[in-house]
């Protein structure tokens, strides 16, 4: 699905994306960024998911390449596909913070402007 030999780089980005865009998915990843690979059970309990809804999540970061899965007897073990899938996670966090404080600092310089009514703050 990513690697359409024909697709422009900016639509197999956007696929990359489609692949993120939903919280439990970017929650199943953060997961899988902190240990080399996690059974499913593990992320049944960390997400609250219920077992229908987390397969689905973990087929679409399959099917985005995000993740890879592992069969070992009964039980099935998940890990990302890339390291670069956790610095992508990291950078994003990064990213977040900075326009989270960009927005709190133009907060701040707003209540410092004189009101339109002419009252007093």
């Amino acid at each position: 699905m990513l690697t359409d030999a024909s697709a422009p780089l900016y639509e197999v980005k956007a696929n990359l994306f489609k692949g993120l865009s939903h919280p439990a998915r970017i929650r199943v990843l953060e997961i899988l960024s902190a240990a080399e690979e996690v059974p499913v059970a593990e992320l049944l309990a960390d997400t609250g998911l219920e077992a229908s809804n987390l397969s689905q999540h973990l087929a679409v970061l399959k099917r985005f390449m995000l993740v890879t899965a592992q069969r070992r007897g009964s039980l099935v073990y998940y890990r990302l596909a890339h390291p670069e899938v956790a610095e992508l996670l990291r950078v994003a966090r990064t990213l977040l913070a900075t326009m989270l404080q960009d927005s709190r600092d133009r907060l701040a310089g707003a209540e410092e402007l004189p009101r339109l009514d002419g009252g007093a703050r």
